[in-house]
């Protein structure tokens, strides 16, 4: 991937997405600055993913402010979503469990070569796009940490056949391929032994370290937590013991965040 620093700075005051039952969440505040990795922890149902979906465009909000990049939100909710790229997200952006590695990737880079770029890519030859698009892939295989030649069947195994740390990375490597300024994975830790979930992590400090702003939904933050250099964490749920400064928001129940879900127009 380009590795000049080209992530969006994240702001929000405020902020808060409501369903017909609730809030979602309500009162977070955010300040990162460009190539930060903001990590948002909270338990299943506070809120995490529909936070995850509104700073990225993707759904309503319904109280305060925010801003990705310089674009304000909800106002610029269609450039929001132009710089930015969901991975790992149910329901939204996951992998279809019924094809290959091969596809989905191959997938992915023609639909970013058709819509992607501009009106002048598009006219060069076959050959110069063909070439291109491989090493977009490559670079975001790299980027993501997924060597291809290490699965099973190497590029034509199946995605119901990757461990769950490999699925991860694929959906990472998908979503890098449009180059945004800021990358939204959901579920990171989720079902990840200790060393697995530190690799995940150790990925997206990567990923952070070289420019893209990163925002990862997690039930355990990275080891160093708020303390950590780079690090912005956001805590949704119930408030805990011990959270030093991070950002907390009120707790929500699992019917507030699916209405929300479901209600909040997902783009």
């Amino acid at each position: 991937m380009d590795s000049t620093p080209h992530g969006a700075a994240v702001t929000a005051a405020g902020f808060g997405v409501k369903g017909p039952r609730g809030w979602a969440f309500q009162g977070i505040d955010i300040t990162a600055e460009p190539g930060s990795l903001i990590a948002v922890q909270g338990p299943s149902g506070s809120g995490r993913t529909c936070l995850l979906l509104a700073l990225t465009g993707r759904m309503k909000t319904a109280a305060g402010t925010a801003e990705v990049g310089g674009l304000p939100l909800p106002r610029k909710r269609a450039a929001v979503r132009a710089v930015t790229a969901l991975a790992h997200v149910p329901g939204v952006a996951e992998l279809d469990p019924a094809l290959t590695v091969g596809e989905h990737l191959r997938e992915r880079a023609l639909l970013q070569g058709r819509f992607g770029g501009s009106v002048r890519a598009l006219l060069r030859p076959p050959r110069e796009r063909r070439a291109e698009a491989r090493a977009l892939v490559d670079a975001a295989l790299e980027a993501a940490g997924l060597d291809v030649e290490s699965l099973p069947k190497g590029i034509r195994t199946s995605v119901r056949d990757l461990e769950r740390l490999e699925a991860l990375r694929l959906s990472v490597a998908l979503a890098l391929i449009g180059g945004p300024r800021l990358l939204a994975v959901d579920d990171t830790d989720l079902k990840l032994s200790d060393g697995e979930r530190a690799a995940a992590w150790a990925t997206l400090r990567g990923l952070a370290a070289a420019g893209t702003t990163v925002v990862a939904v997690c039930s355990e933050p990275p080891e160093g937590g708020e303390e950590a250099a780079g690090v912005v964490l956001v805590r949704t749920g119930s408030p805990k013991q011990g959270t030093g400064n991070a950002i907390e928001a009120p707790a929500t129940t699992e019917e507030e965040a699916a209405d929300a879900l479901a209600e909040a127009g997902r783009a």
